[in-house]
């Protein structure tokens, strides 16, 4: 039997609590989770029962909490400091839950970095970075995922102009080999095929518009496809996002962040996923921010906290097999 997976609460002042009760609800006990923070910090009259440890969830009338005590309480929409600490402190333990094996997996909800810099001393650039720490990888790759299209970026949250600077051979290379290796272990693909965009408009063109296709993207490709990887590209960005191209691969790797993340926010804005590969654990995140502006205000739309859980659910099954 699979564990249940561990959701965190994220940043209390956003939507990340009503999302967690509004997905137990929606899901109503399709997938197994439960949820850690403060019961406190839930929205007013929700349906919730606490546990002391994962294997006590089972029943069907309310969202399953293992309690978090926080600092101060949470008012929607306003950010506290004060309980920076204790939103890393949940990060913390719901990732020892899964590495001891009683979590399946770890849904994150949506942190506020900036609040965990000056109340915490956050020094990660992000989520993904910490989880990484957390698992002692040195790399992994965030991919973006949905029925309609897997993408992940090869660069992510760096400035435009750094980008030809950043995508190196080894990042291409390593960023392959993770996607491959993810796909593999955690969605039950034997053979994952990736295509592979290119960094300039029509991926170079011959060189007239670039030569990192021809210098950089295209040696990696062609060594790894040696190496027995299914691989193709570069492509032009402009052509691999439609219908027709998205039934000749499994994932694409761009080469940074809006390459990759507007196709998938076009065709899946509120039920894309976040998920983490490389990691030793399972992690995927809904695909949005904290939203301070619409929390406590019952505007916010489960959906990608829904595929987050039913994604990291199917993942789980998969790398038990």
């Amino acid at each position: 039997m699979i564990a249940p997976l561990a959701v965190t609460c994220g940043e209390p002042a956003g939507i990340g609590p009503e999302i967690a009760v509004a997905a137990c609800r929606k899901l109503a006990g399709e997938v197994p989770f439960f949820y850690i923070g403060d019961p406190g910090q839930l929205p007013p009259g929700s349906n919730w029962y606490e546990i002391s440890n994962p294997s006590e969830v089972g029943r069907q009338d309310g969202l399953p909490v293992l309690p978090h005590g926080f600092a101060e309480p949470a008012t929607p929409g306003q950010l506290n400091t004060a309980n920076a600490a204790n939103v890393v402190r949940v990060i913390e333990r719901a990732v020892a839950l899964a590495q001891a094996g009683a979590a399946s997996g770890v849904v994150t909800g949506p942190i506020h970095k900036k609040a965990l810099q000056d109340g915490a001393g956050f020094s990660y650039p992000g989520h993904t970075e910490f989880l990484a720490h957390l698992g002692g990888v040195d790399r992994v790759v965030m991919m973006l995922a949905s029925a309609e299209l897997c993408v992940v970026p090869a660069t992510i949250h760096i400035p435009l102009a750094e980008v030809k600077q950043t995508l190196t051979a080894d990042l291409l290379r390593d960023t392959i080999q993770i996607t491959t290796a993810g796909l593999t272990r955690d969605f039950g693909l034997a053979t994952p095929r990736i295509a592979v965009a290119g960094l300039n408009p029509h991926a170079g063109e011959g060189g007239a518009m670039g030569r990192e296709e021809i210098d950089l993207i295209a040696p990696v490709i062609n060594q790894m496809q040696g190496q027995g990887y299914t691989l193709s590209g570069p492509h032009s960005a402009d052509t691999l996002f439609h219908a027709a191209a998205r039934q000749t691969y499994d994932a694409v790797i761009a080469m940074y962040h809006d390459q990759a993340l507007i196709p998938i926010k076009t065709l899946a804005f509120d039920t894309g996923v976040n998920v983490t590969l490389g990691l030793p654990f399972i992690r995927t995140s809904p695909d949005h921010g904290t939203a301070l502006d619409i929390a406590g205000k019952g505007l916010a739309n489960p959906s990608s906290m829904v595929e987050a859980l039913r994604m990291a659910a199917r993942m789980a099954g998969a790398r038990s097999q």
